[in-house]
């Protein structure tokens, strides 16, 4: 428990000046005679006692300064019985008591000093008056509760300051875990939206490069010249997460150029895909061009992997599935539509392993307040719609590790 060291030091302050006047006192009553001399000296060696204590209070420790209060109780007791003016001294020798003693020790040094100072009154008065008892024992008993309520306040104040030490600690470590957590969801959407789907377009190039070497060499080449270029692309993804820069298709390009150089991509590896720029372009901001661009290649990635073929009449196979990308300019917000013809669905169930596209677009897109909306029915296809306000406020970063 911390204590009060201007009360303290109010107390000690006290104590001289209540010893110096009752050495006044004492010399104006009886004059330098053989006693006073006596008591003045007994009066100069409590001063020196209790200033050693007070000097050397660290030093002491517990049980060192239960001794120092009793020699200095001692010694007051011999000068009180030399000179009974020197007992109103025991209001500061009290509170010492009350922040050494535990409660039993404090009750009955209390009642000692009290009966002490109610006898020298009674010693000096030289006749029985009820006040000199009543007196003492009001001061006592106000002194106690004044200081022993001052000390719980003390107590409880620093059990609530421990409490929100402890908390504030506590609060850290969950930021810093919740931190840890919003990256690593970022991490997993980044990857799925970026490495993922493009070592997925590597594979299907090769693999389609490995069918046609034999019949057609040069449309081999180029598939795996293809593959070398989503490697490349793959690559820059993997340092962009180390410098936490925009996505790569964002630089030095607009959102526009982006998805129609993406849709061009796309339209080598799997579905013929189109893209379709409505409305006039405006500025937006980093974070939502990025949403958007994710979003796309995400639907983009689902398209080829979960379409298949269209169906014709009589259950022929069809023409590949045809996807398209729309981008809209709206009035306070920005629309990105990617629809395709291909084999649709009645309720998401992915393989194994799979299913966090959707996931990752509507954590994305909540980022910056869009939504998204996925509608689909078997053999009619699948449209998702993504929606986000164009004046999107810039969010501060978590200090923890999180967006």
């Amino acid at each position: 428990m911390r204590e009060r060291t201007w009360l303290n030091w109010a107390m000690h302050v006290g104590f001289y000046l209540l010893l110096a006047a009752s050495a006044l006192r004492l010399v104006s009553r009886h004059g330098m005679v053989a006693q006073t001399v006596t008591s003045l000296a007994v009066c100069g060696l409590l001063a020196l006692a209790y200033a050693a204590g007070i000097l050397w209070w660290n030093r002491l420790g517990q049980r060192g300064r239960l001794v120092w209060l009793g020699g200095v109780a001692a010694v007051w007791l011999v000068l009180v019985m030399l000179a009974p003016s020197f007992s109103w001294c025991a209001v500061p020798l009290l509170f010492l008591c009350l922040r050494l003693l535990n409660a039993r020790g404090f009750a009955m040094a209390a009642a000692a000093l009290t009966l002490v100072v109610i006898v020298a009154q009674l010693e000096i008065a030289k006749e029985l008056d009820v006040s000199l008892i009543l007196a003492p024992v009001g001061i006592a008993a106000m002194t106690a509760v004044i200081f022993g309520e001052l000390q719980r306040e003390s107590a409880a104040r620093q059990l609530l300051i421990d409490d929100l030490i402890s908390t504030r600690g506590t609060l850290a470590d969950s930021r810093h875990r919740t931190g840890v957590l919003e990256e690593r969801e970022r991490l997993a959407r980044e990857i799925h939206d970026t490495l993922a789907q493009g070592l997925t377009s590597m594979g299907i190039l090769l693999q389609a490069a490995d069918r046609m070497w034999a019949t057609d060499p040069e449309q081999a080449r180029a598939h795996v010249r293809r593959a070398a270029a989503a490697a490349a692309d793959n690559l820059d993804e993997a340092r962009r997460f180390v410098r936490d820069l925009q996505p790569p298709g964002l630089v030095d390009v607009s959102l526009p150029e982006a998805l129609a150089r993406l849709c061009a991509d796309a339209d080598d590896t799997g579905p013929r895909v189109r893209f379709r720029l409505a409305g006039e372009e405006y500025p937006l901001a980093p974070e939502v061009q990025a949403a958007l661009l994710r979003v796309a290649q995400a639907a983009l990635a689902n398209v080829r992997d979960h379409a298949g073929p269209t169906t014709g009449t009589a259950g022929t196979a069809a023409a590949t599935v045809t996807a398209t990308v729309t981008l809209s300019y709206l009035d306070g917000e920005v629309t990105l539509d990617v629809f395709d013809d291909g084999a649709g669905f009645a309720e998401p169930a992915p393989a194994p392993g799979r299913g966090y596209g959707l996931r990752a677009m509507r954590d994305r897109l909540a980022e910056v307040h869009g939504v998204l909306v996925v509608e689909s029915a078997p053999g009619e296809g699948t449209a998702v719609a993504a929606r986000v306000p164009a004046a999107w406020p810039a969010r501060v970063p978590n200090r923890d590790g999180g967006a």
